[in-house]
């Protein structure tokens, strides 16, 4: 449906709209600009035009005089220069050839010759003697005229252009710095923040914002604080004063924020860190105060700062030339203002970042930020309320699309990622002619987004191609053989991105990881290289990204986790984030060696146990790989009909009906006992 479909048919044709808000014209300076530049463009062609007359001497202009040549004259006392003009009989003698071209120009008449003279005085006595009444050659009328207005202004133009265009420049350079003045060089102190209220129309509400349930639990305190702060004042309580939104990238903080201003009904300004910084010292300061005094003059209010990290980063550790940072002046300035404000003032200050770590400690004091709201990655549950929301704007959907599934098959998707599945799904569905979204589009965009674009036709040799897809069939063995290791949902040897192959598995959404399952986990990751080595016995390059992987697991085991027994209960992480800007390692050479040793050792007990796993598997391995080569992409089916169904699967489904009887009969022994 288009957009103009709802519309009448007078409506189709609109003016332009050539006010501003208040309804008065708008003043372009490209209006006064390109008259003046026109003009002046025209001053320079018809003054090329008029130097171009030939200039005759004194004698000369006489002797044209006695000889009955001159037709009129006009004698421009202030310039002291004669303009002649012939007659048509003279224009046609060989003696004023050269003055035939210069007769007119654009049907105003030009005069044939200039001639300068001296003595005012003079001249006009010497002109009235020549020019007798009764001699017919010599019988002309002339006229004394001075510089006309017009002529004065022209000699003006050049100036006049030269402002207009410093002013027009000056205008563009400040034209982002905020104020209601139209951007001029005088506002570039004013706050850039946008302002929301009852007349913009917001309306983003909770409803809009799927899933975090303790985030907006949390916000809806401070809206509650806003709407009825007697509630909370009565008994003697403080407004907070701020509250910072941390979570990782696309989880939801700025679209939390805006629901904030939706529900709350208050005026909401809004802006980014990086509004504050300017090239020009003590900007950022200045818009700190200003963005405060607006915010106390229509408080109740929310100023909400997106990525406050651009000017909330930790001081002195960016600055290492030792000269005056003016980001750090605008922090110190936003520190005082936050602490300046008293607590009757209605104002709460929102921020967002993903480098909670990074900010520096007076900004998250008691009395500043009083509370941090995490907002996590969403879980199964809450990916299935996201993809709901995100559904909607689809046009056509299939109605037996499961949305629970979609759910499951996103781990570790954050709400920005689920809003680009469901975009992608739709955008892959129109390209193959559908009329509808199915579920093999929503899994193609999966594909898409975590794999990337697939590149059927790059050329593989056979080679290469067989040895792809053992390296593949190892991780499904591997993966599928080990308890702990994530179950396999495809395999495909088709190229995606920059990786020649893949397998894709569902992994299990644990809040705690034990030894045992980060080894399965190598273990399986191992496997493509292992099998190489089984069937090949060689090894290739293309087992770049796993070797990474692994690499990064037995590092965390060993120095971040504390779970390894030669280095023991010792953890080398610092969640300060201090560690990034210190030049030394939190341990010494001697621990740098065993921390080197055990994090090959762990690795390579899992390269062992992989290549074990698939000689005891390797006619399953043949079988599954040659499948792989036939059909180039495998699904979870295929390998039941190979190894069987998952052995882990009913032990692990034993295991938790054991204890949900003996959860009953405690229930139950508690109820008799009471």
């Amino acid at each position: 449906m288009s957009e103009n479909s709802n519309k009448t048919p007078g409506q189709d044709k609109k003016r332009p709209n050539l006010t501003g808000g208040s309804g008065k014209p708008k003043i372009n300076i490209w209006w006064i600009v390109v008259p003046i530049t026109l003009l002046f463009i025209g001053y320079n062609f018809f003054s090329s035009s008029y130097n171009q007359v030939k200039k005759i001497d004194y004698n000369t202009f006489f002797e044209y005089l006695e000889n009955g040549d001159v037709d009129s004259l006009s004698v421009v006392s202030n310039q002291r220069i004669t303009k002649v003009f012939l007659t048509k009989e003279a224009l046609q003698t060989d003696t004023h050839k050269k003055a035939k071209n210069t007769s007119s120009f654009s049907n105003v008449r030009l005069p044939n010759y200039t001639v300068e003279y001296g003595d005012g005085e003079t001249f006009e006595t010497q002109l009235k003697q020549t020019i007798r009444e009764d001699s017919p050659k010599t019988k002309l009328n002339y006229d004394l005229a001075e510089e006309d207005f017009m002529d004065m202004i022209i000699s003006f133009l050049p100036f006049i252009f030269i402002i207009a265009l410093w002013i027009f420049l000056m205008r563009r350079m400040s034209g982002g710095a905020g104020g209601g003045a139209g951007g001029q060089i005088f506002n570039i102190g004013k706050s850039k923040a946008k302002l929301f209220d009852q007349k913009t129309d917001v309306k983003t509400t909770f409803k809009d914002v799927a899933g975090l349930e303790g985030a907006k639990e949390e916000v809806q305190e401070i809206v509650d604080f806003l709407k009825n702060p007697e509630k909370y004042t009565s008994l003697g309580g403080k407004i907070p004063k701020g509250a910072l939104l941390v979570g990782s990238p696309g989880t939801g903080k700025t679209l939390l924020a805006k629901a904030v201003a939706g529900e709350a009904k208050v005026p909401f300004f809004s802006l980014s860190g990086s509004d504050f910084v300017e090239m020009f010292v003590g900007v950022g300061a200045s818009r700190v105060r200003d963005l405060f005094k607006q915010a106390k003059e229509k408080s109740p209010s929310i100023i909400f700062i997106d990525e406050i990290d651009a000017i909330g980063r930790a001081r002195g550790k960016s600055n290492m030339s030792g000269s005056n940072d003016e980001r750090e002046n605008t922090l110190n300035q936003l520190l005082t203002e936050m602490d300046g404000f008293g607590t009757n003032t209605n104002v709460i200050v929102l921020a967002a970042t993903n480098r909670a770590d990074i900010l520096d400690k007076a900004l998250m004091r008691a009395g500043r930020f009083d509370r941090q709201i995490y907002v996590d990655l969403p879980d199964v549950r809450e990916r299935e309320q996201i993809f709901e929301v995100h559904l909607r704007p689809l046009k056509k959907v299939d109605d037996e699309l499961d949305v629970s599934f979609l759910a499951k098959q996103t781990p570790g998707f954050s709400g920005a990622d689920i809003a680009n599945v469901c975009n992608e799904a739709a955008l892959i569905a129109a390209r193959k002619g559908k009329k509808a979204v199915d579920r093999q589009d929503f899994l193609d965009a999966v594909d898409r987004i975590v794999g990337g674009l697939e590149k059927k036709n790059k050329l593989i040799t056979p080679s290469e191609k067989k040895t792809i897809a053992y390296h593949e069939a190892g991780h499904a063995t591997v993966s599928w053989m080990t308890e702990h290791a994530a179950p396999l949902v495809k395999v495909t040897i088709v190229p995606r991105g920059q990786s020649l192959g893949a397998a894709w598995y569902l992994p299990e959404e644990r809040q705690i990881v034990r030894p045992e399952q980060m080894l399965d986990e190598m273990c399986a990751t191992m496997g493509g290289r292992a099998a190489e080595k089984v069937i090949f016995d060689n090894i290739s390059t293309g087992a770049l990204s796993d070797l990474e992987k692994v690499t990064k697991q037995a590092r965390a085991m060993v120095t971040i986790y504390g779970l390894n027994d030669k280095v023991g209960n010792v953890t080398y992480y610092d969640s300060s984030g201090q560690q990034e800007y210190s030049m030394t390692k939190p341990y010494s050479e001697e621990t740098a060696v065993i921390i080197d040793k055990e994090i090959s050792k762990v690795i390579e007990e899992q390269y062992q146990r992989a290549i074990k796993i698939l000689e005891e598997n390797k006619d399953k391995l043949v079988q599954l790989a040659d499948i792989l080569l036939e059909k180039e992409v495998i699904f979870k089916d295929d390998l039941e009909k190979i190894f069987g169904e998952r052995p882990f699967v009913k032990e692990q489904a034993v295991a938790l009906k054991s204890s949900v009887r003996s959860d009953l009969n405690g229930i139950s022994t508690t109820d008799e006992e009471e």
